[in-house]
C-alpha cells in the first residue's frame, strides 16, 4: 500500500539486446541506484537467445540480491533459475501461475488502466499490480492511467502497485505519493548513459 515512503525502482530492460553490451550497462545502473527488481522483457521468441540473456542477466541480479522476473513466459522461470513472471494478460491467467509455480513465486500482472482487471488479478494470488501507460503515448489505443486510479488503488487496496510507461520527471512527481514503485525502462536505456537518465527523471523524489 502506497504511503509516504519513497517508491521502489522496478526496471524492465529493453526489447532487444546484446547480452555482451548490456551486462556492464545494466550492472552499472544496478549499483549507481537502490533497484527492487529487475523484468527481462525481451521481444524474441527464441528460447536460446532468452536463455542467454536470462543467464547472464541473472548472475549480475542476484550477486546484488535483485530479484529478476520474466515477461510472459511462464514455463521459462523454473528452468532458467528466475525469481517470478509478469504477465501481460491482465488476470486471466494469475491463479493458474500462482498454483503452477507455487507461493515462492513473484507474480506480477499487467492490467493496463483497469481497476477491476488489476481488483482481479490481486485476488486471484498476484503480488503486484502494474497500471500504465501514465503519459501520453501513440501506441495501442492512446489510453492512460490516470492519477485517480493510483489514489484510489493506494487508499484502498493492500496489492502493491506499479505505475509504468511514458514516465517524465514531471509524472514521477505527481504520482509518488499513491505508487509502490515506479516501472522503468524505455525512458533510460535508448540514453547514452542511462544511469544519469535515471538520476534525472527520479530527481523529483529527493
Amino acid at each position: 500500500m502506497a504511503d509516504a515512503e519513497r517508491p521502489q525502482i522496478y526496471l524492465s530492460t529493453p526489447a532487444a539486446f546484446d547480452a555482451e553490451v548490456f551486462a556492464p550497462r545494466l550492472a552499472r545502473v544496478l549499483d549507481g541506484a537502490e533497484i527492487a527488481c529487475l523484468r527481462l522483457s525481451l521481444a524474441t521468441r527464441d528460447e536460446d537467445e532468452i536463455a542467454r540473456a536470462a543467464d547472464a542477466l541473472r548472475e549480475i541480479c542476484h550477486a546484488r540480491d535483485i530479484a529478476l522476473v520474466i515477461e510472459k513466459h511462464v514455463l521459462l522461470v523454473e528452468r532458467l533459475g528466475l525469481d517470478g513472471v509478469h504477465l501481460m494478460d491482465g488476470s486471466r491467467s494469475v491463479r493458474k501461475v500462482r498454483k503452477d509455480l507455487g507461493n515462492d513465486a513473484i507474480i506480477g500482472a499487467f492490467c493496463g488502466t483497469t481497476r477491476h482487471e488489476g481488483m482481479t488479478a490481486g485476488d486471484a494470488g498476484a503480488d503486484y499490480i502494474a497500471f500504465g501507460p501514465v503519459g501520453p503515448t501513440p501506441l495501442d489505443d492512446g489510453s492512460q492511467a490516470e492519477h485517480e486510479l493510483f489514489a484510489w488503488w493506494s487508499e484502498m487496496i493492500e496489492v502493491p502497485v506499479v505505475a509504468e510507461g511514458a514516465l517524465t520527471a514531471a509524472r514521477v512527481a505527481q504520482l509518488a505519493p499513491v505508487t509502490d514503485f515506479f516501472g522503468i525502462g524505455d525512458e533510460i536505456w535508448g540514453t547514452d548513459d542511462p544511469l544519469a537518465a535515471l538520476n534525472e527523471l527520479l530527481a523529483p523524489l529527493g
